[in-house]
């Protein structure tokens, strides 16, 4: 298969979508046990979006957008990062990085049932399959009563279920949004609103805001990388995805992020990994093949013809 410019790209951002952003359950578990969480996830949002326009302008990409434009990115900026984004880092203060990425691995199933309920799409045979499987692998993860039972725990788990739900309806509406045309500028104004909506809601709630003089070399080198590359990159190509690939597909991600978070939290945090996690997360990777995969689709379809 030729390997064009567009296919390119789109490998290179699945992997920023599967890579990088599993990395960033670990990077937000070490930022939020020195940093208020929404004050901590607005500086990471807001200081990429200037980066974003201070590029932009370098490179003399027009950053001027139409009013409907302007609507559309706050409501994506809201419902992606102040309300998907800024509650998982909140949740993070109770559970720990792999397991908030295990759970948010039910995302694909969410974005399935919207786009039935809300476009009336078919959903495939492999595809259900792909969600059973996936909801088998859920069962196993929050079944274990030595995490549940921890302290916050529940309340963790309920935010983060949240977030999945606005990140997944969020995924159907940025696909077919009227937002500006150049992926970079469209990311940067997302991260503007729902960065400055964060820290509204930082202040609200009356945060503790910790200066930047009082930060650790690891705090700093933290979230010096989720502007870089949670964020910029990252976030950008997932917005060139949404416009490429059905939102199921994009919505796999969800899938690699947790066996990247499990690991580098053992790793770095000594974060305990079950016999049972690892059994959640190999069921979970068998439903991405099923969501994911022509082949298994094409097969599926030649059995069914000959029962």
């Amino acid at each position: 298969m030729k390997l064009t410019k567009e296919r390119l790209y789109i490998i290179l951002s699945f992997f920023s979508i599967y890579v990088i952003w599993g990395s960033t359950y670990l990077l937000n578990k070490i930022l939020v046990s020195q940093l208020a969480p929404l004050y901590a996830a607005s500086i990471r949002f807001i200081t990429a979006s200037i980066l974003i326009f201070t590029i932009a302008k370098f490179l003399k990409i027009p950053l001027k957008i139409t009013k409907p434009q302007i609507r559309n990115t706050a409501i994506a900026g809201f419902l992606f990062l102040t309300i998907g984004n800024g509650l998982v880092v909140w949740a993070l203060q109770f559970v720990d990085s792999g397991f908030a990425a295990l759970e948010i691995s039910a995302q694909p199933l969410v974005v399935l049932i919207l786009l039935r309920i809300f476009e009336g799409k078919k959903i495939q045979p492999m595809s259900i399959l792909g969600v059973i499987i996936g909801c088998i692998g859920i069962y196993l993860l929050v079944s274990q009563r030595e995490m549940i039972s921890q302290e916050g725990m529940i309340t963790g788990m309920i935010m983060i279920f949240i977030c999945m739900l606005s990140w997944a309806y969020c995924s159907l509406f940025v696909s077919k949004a009227d937002l500006p045309s150049n992926f970079f500028v469209n990311t940067g104004y997302q991260m503007l609103f729902g960065g400055g909506m964060l820290l509204i809601g930082s202040l609200i709630v009356r945060e503790e805001r910790l200066p930047f003089s009082s930060w650790n070399t690891e705090i700093i080198n933290s979230m010096g990388m989720l502007i870089i590359f949670g964020s910029i990159v990252a976030f950008t190509a997932f917005n060139y995805l949404l416009s490429k690939v059905s939102p199921e597909k994009v919505a796999t991600s969800t899938y690699v992020n947790p066996i990247v978070a499990l690991l580098l939290g053992w790793y770095f945090l000594k974060e305990n990994i079950s016999l049972q996690s690892i059994i959640a997360a190999a069921v979970l990777l068998t439903g991405v093949y099923f969501i994911n995969t022509k082949k298994a689709l094409t097969i599926f379809k030649r059995f069914n013809k000959n029962v």
